[in-house]
């Protein structure tokens, strides 16, 4: 595809007309999905598919549009020459860009992991074995997917990689479940098998009669699952430079006020370890690493092309976070359970939303294995609950106990138009207490 993509650049970029700028970027995939119901094969399938995004440029005039690949080189020249016409009939009549940034010095760039693409056929026949006597529900999506970016500068870029990420619940009755993810590059059946030992226990545990707590504020342990639920939300605007400068950041009190969080909080946007490309759709190569939040101090804010021109300021990559890396912590996971004592072990948070955004205070649900823990033992499980808290309490010095040395690399599951390049990397977090408000 790689080969196919510089070809048909090339082409396109042969025929512009006078200063026109031309911009390309590919996403695609060749995927194996299969879809589970009550431990067996209900769907699967194959995807290949390739999305080529244009962007015709003449001074401060720009017009876009995307096209979906026919994989005929005659064919799609044909049909793109077409299309870059109307893009060319459009320019006069759209005012200027006023933030318009694109990448003018060529820098080429190559990833292409050759490693085994995971075998579908053989990780379905694991989970159908696995999930004897259970009710397991879930999607399994494994393949490669690969980006490309291409302009009439003579810039090309390729990302190319194997990926895999298998979602899955386990059901007990009524609303009882037990939620699990496993995701990566290599498949390994033994960490497989581990997911599924602890389900098995966990679903021991939701069949013993349920606690219902009352409101108030209970020691807790986030498993990295429900983590990354609240640090998700706090990445869809709280990094990017212009949710800061126009004060829609909900970290807005870190950035002006120096309000800081727990020094054990290290968090950066680590493009160079995550799976997403290393380069945005306007060509700029993205910073390996931006370090978010240093020992819980306001560290450096993620700019994209259009911030980058309108502030006066290098372009780091795009501003919303895609590959996430929070630092370890020191608490090994075998002993969660005991530093916990008597408190909530979380493993998943549901409909999280800010309820206060200038103090950046979130809220949510408690949903499947949220568990009860006495004595340092995990007894009941927890009736469903609602939380009310600020992330600056939740994760401030006061309250984070620790992190745990053991992290999960979490996947975005999302499969609409494609499957999802974004990661994060994360620890589970022991705090001395989340507000449950009913």
């Amino acid at each position: 595809m790689r080969d196919y993509f510089y070809a048909l650049a090339s082409h396109l970029c042969a025929d512009l007309h006078g200063d026109e700028v031309l911009l390309l970027t590919l996403t695609g995939e060749e995927s194996d999905f299969v879809r589970f119901n009550q431990g067996r094969v209900r769907q699967a399938g194959h995807v290949g598919q390739a999305a080529l995004g244009l962007d015709l440029i003449q001074g401060e005039h720009h017009s876009t549009l995307d096209y979906e690949l026919q994989r005929s080189l005659d064919a799609d020249r044909a049909t793109l020459a077409g299309l870059i016409a109307t893009l060319r009939h459009q320019l006069p009549h759209l005012p200027p860009d006023p933030h318009l940034l694109y990448a003018t010095e060529p820098h080429d760039s190559e990833h292409l992991d050759s490693r085994p693409t995971p075998d579908a056929q053989g990780i379905t026949r694991q989970v159908c074995d696995a999930a004897h006597g259970l009710d397991l529900v879930g999607l399994l999506a494994a393949g490669r997917v690969f980006h490309g970016f291409a302009n009439s500068l003579g810039q090309r870029n390729w990302h190319e990689g194997p990926s895999f990420n298998l979602d899955w619940s386990c059901h007990l009755a009524a609303d009882k479940a037990v939620k699990a993810s496993y995701a990566g590059v290599e498949w390994s059946e033994d960490s497989f098998q581990a997911h599924m030992r602890r389900m098995r226990a966990e679903l021991e545990v939701m069949a013993r009669p349920p606690v219902t707590l009352e409101p108030g504020d209970y020691p807790v342990y986030l498993a990295p699952a429900a983590l990354g639920e609240l640090l998700g939300l706090l990445g869809d605007g709280g990094f990017g430079l212009k949710a800061q400068r126009s004060a829609e950041s909900p970290l807005l009190r870190t950035v002006r006020e120096g309000v800081r969080l727990s020094p054990k909080i290290t968090l950066r946007e680590h493009a160079a370890a995550g799976i997403a490309p290393g380069f945005t759709a306007d060509g700029f190569i993205r910073s390996p690493q931006v370090e978010l939040i240093r020992a819980g101090a306001y560290g450096d804010c993620l700019v994209g092309p259009r911030s980058a021109r309108e502030f006066g300021v290098p372009v780091t990559g795009d501003e919303t976070p895609d590959s996430l890396d929070l630092a370890p912590g020191g608490l090994p996971l075998a002993q969660v359970a005991s530093a916990l004592g008597r408190g909530l072990w979380i493993n998943n948070l549901w409909y999280c939303n800010f309820s206060d955004l200038n103090e950046c205070r979130i809220t949510g649900m408690t949903r499947f294995a949220c568990l009860w823990v006495e004595d340092g033992e995990i007894r009941a499980p927890v009736n469903v609950m609602r939380f009310d808290d600020s992330l600056y309490r939740l994760l401030g010095d006061e309250n984070l106990v620790d992190l745990t040395q053991e992290r999960a690399l979490i996947l975005d599951s999302d499969t609409y138009g494609g499957r999802s390049s974004n990661s994060a990397h994360l620890p589970g977090a022991l705090l001395r207490g989340l507000r449950l408000t009913l």
